[in-house]
This record gives structure tokens, C-alpha cells and sequence, in this order.
């Protein structure tokens, strides 16, 4: 099974020689040449450069190779373990890019249902409400033209709709890189309740963080406006702000509902939304905005009620 699995295996122990190297490592890394007992750093640095920068780090992550003029993407996950008393690295490296393709494809399809179904309900009442607004102002009775000024003032409101739902597609495709400065945690904080009403839970660091502030704070209004939304009360909305581990950790709370397991696993995708009027892109623009910063989020159910979502990120 180890042998003919079509995910590349790769065993080293702590002297980096390969242990154990299957058909498919054989294949990927060397033209199909055995590697056990070869030494992993002297094969890792004849590799493509994609590959090398990727075996190099300590995370998981994607990488992509020309193979025979066709661009592949390949996903290396790596774990470390104890085998019989000695540490050992376990490397996997698997072929994506069919389900990556997939993947994307689906999520088209989900941007063009997501935007056909916004225009349609900002177009169609326009349309319609154009088309009276025009037979008020033929027929020219005073009636009917003291009706027309709340026509325009509907078709303005359904403009403005359609124009904020653009712009969060434009903010969500547009993100610049963050521009990594420090940050002072009064102002910070200020500008914050400034936009959204939260509870401050324990004192900020007494050191300054290091973060696009601009960029965290949109991803804490778009949290604080879900738990907003959940049903919660004002008060029992919350924000905390600390230092974990060499991290900056911000855990933004509410007393809704919380999530169902099949919400929570896919409530950071984009254009995923249980809201009827949802575009399905706050907790998305956060996570993109967390993982451009190098951290991660996480969201939780609470014990008693509610949501938690954290965003964790270097110092």
C-alpha cells in the first residue's frame, strides 16, 4: 500500500538519511532511482527550486513544477515523530492540481450565482420602479407626481445596494500587501469603538503590536459586525487582545446562536453565507487579511452559547 500509494512518502531519520521512499518519491524526486540510505539534503538541493524553497521550511504548504511543459501544484505536508526511540521526519507530497482545478471551477460557479442573484434583486425592482416612475409623470397628475420623488429615492437605495455589494468584491480581490508598522494599542483601540460597539475584555498588551492597522482593524469590524448580527445582545459582544507564545492573538466573542459542524467547516470560504441578504465575504476578507500577515483564524462554538473567532498573528 506504502509502495503504490500515488502520494510521495519520504521517511529520514535524524541523521537526514531516507529510510523509507516509495514509488512515487522515487519518481517525483530522482526519475524513479532508489533513495533509501540516500543522505535528504544532498538530494533536496539537486530539486527544482520550488521544491527546495518547500522542503527547506518547517510548514506545510503549496508548490508548483513544470513537468514535461505542463504547470503541476503539489501539496507537502511534514510531521515529525519518534520511531523506535529516534526522531524521524515524515514527508508527503501530493499531486493538486486536478482538484485544485475543480476547486476553482466550483468556485466560479459560485461567484457568477452569488452576482446574478444580487443583480437580479437590485435590477429587476430598478426596472420596475423606473417603468412607474415614467407613468406618474405621463399621466402628470399632482398625485402622481407627489409619488415620484419616493420612486427615485427606492431606485437610489437599490443603487447604493448594488454599488456597496461591487465594492466589497473590489476590496476582497484588491487587497494590497500589509504594510507591517507599529501600532499603539489606545489609538488603536479608539479608532476601533469608534466603528463598532464591543466589550474590552482585560487590558491590552503594554507592548505595541506589529500589523497593517488599517487591514486588521477592517477584519475586526467585519468580525464584530457577524456577532453583531448573530442575535447577541450589545453587551455580551466582546473583544480581547493578548500575547500568546510570540503571537498577537485578537478574540472577538458574541452570545448568538453559534455554528453548526457543517457551518463551521465551511464559513471561511468566499461567497459561503447562511444570511439571505449575506454576500458571503466578511469572514473571508479576514481570512485573507490574517493569512497575508502570516497568522491564521480559527473559529469556535462556545461552551454556554455564542462564537468565537481568533486571529492569530507573528510578532
Amino acid at each position: 500500500m506504502v509502495q503504490n500509494t500515488p502520494v510521495a512518502l519520504l521517511l529520514t531519520n535524524e541523521q537526514g538519511r531516507i529510510a523509507i521512499a516509495n514509488i512515487a518519491a522515487r519518481h517525483l524526486l530522482d526519475q524513479g532511482r532508489s533513495l533509501v540510505g540516500r543522505d535528504f539534503y544532498t538530494l533536496r538541493a539537486a530539486c527544482p527550486a520550488a521544491m527546495q524553497d518547500a522542503l527547506a521550511g518547517a510548514e506545510d504548504c503549496l508548490f508548483s513544477l513544470t513537468q514535461d511543459g505542463v504547470e503541476e501544484t503539489f501539496h507537502l505536508s511534514q510531521r515529525g515523530f519518534r520511531l523506535q526511540g529516534r526522531p524521524h521526519t515524515l514527508r508527503l507530497i501530493r499531486r493538486m492540481t486536478r482538484e485544485l482545478s475543480r476547486a476553482e471551477v466550483a468556485t466560479w460557479k459560485r461567484v457568477i450565482r452569488v452576482i446574478s442573484h444580487e443583480l437580479n434583486n437590485s435590477l429587476a425592482p430598478i426596472s420596475s420602479l423606473a417603468h412607474s416612475g415614467a407613468e406618474l409623470a405621463r399621466r402628470g397628475r399632482d398625485e402622481d407626481m407627489a409619488r415620484l420623488p419616493r420612486v427615485f429615492a427606492s431606485i437610489g437605495e437599490r443603487a447604493a445596494h448594488l454599488q456597496g455589494f461591487l465594492d466589497g468584491y473590489a476590496r476582497f480581490a484588491k487587497l494590497p500587501s500589509p504594510q507591517l508598522l507599529a501600532v499603539e494599542w489606545v489609538a488603536f483601540l479608539d479608532g476601533l469603538a469608534a466603528h463598532a460597539d464591543f466589550q474590552l475584555v482585560g487590558a491590552a498588551p503594554t507592548q505595541a503590536g506589529r500589523f497593517d492597522a488599517t487591514q486588521i482593524e477592517q477584519a475586526l469590524l467585519n468580525l464584530l459586525k457577524n456577532a453583531h448580527e448573530s442575535g447577541a445582545s450589545a453587551q455580551d459582544v466582546s473583544l480581547a487582545v493578548s500575547r500568546v507564545a510570540g503571537e498577537l492573538r485578537f478574540e472577538v466573542a458574541d452570545r448568538g446562536p453559534g455554528m453548526s459542524e457543517v457551518v463551521l467547516a465551511q464559513a471561511l470560504l468566499p461567497f459561503y453565507s447562511t444570511k439571505r441578504e449575506g454576500t458571503g465575504l466578511g469572514l473571508a476578507l479576514a481570512r485573507e487579511i490574517v493569512e497575508a500577515h502570516g497568522g491564521r483564524i480559527a473559529l469556535a462554538n462556545r461552551s454556554g452559547g455564542g462564537l468565537r473567532v481568533s486571529l492569530s498573528l507573528p510578532q
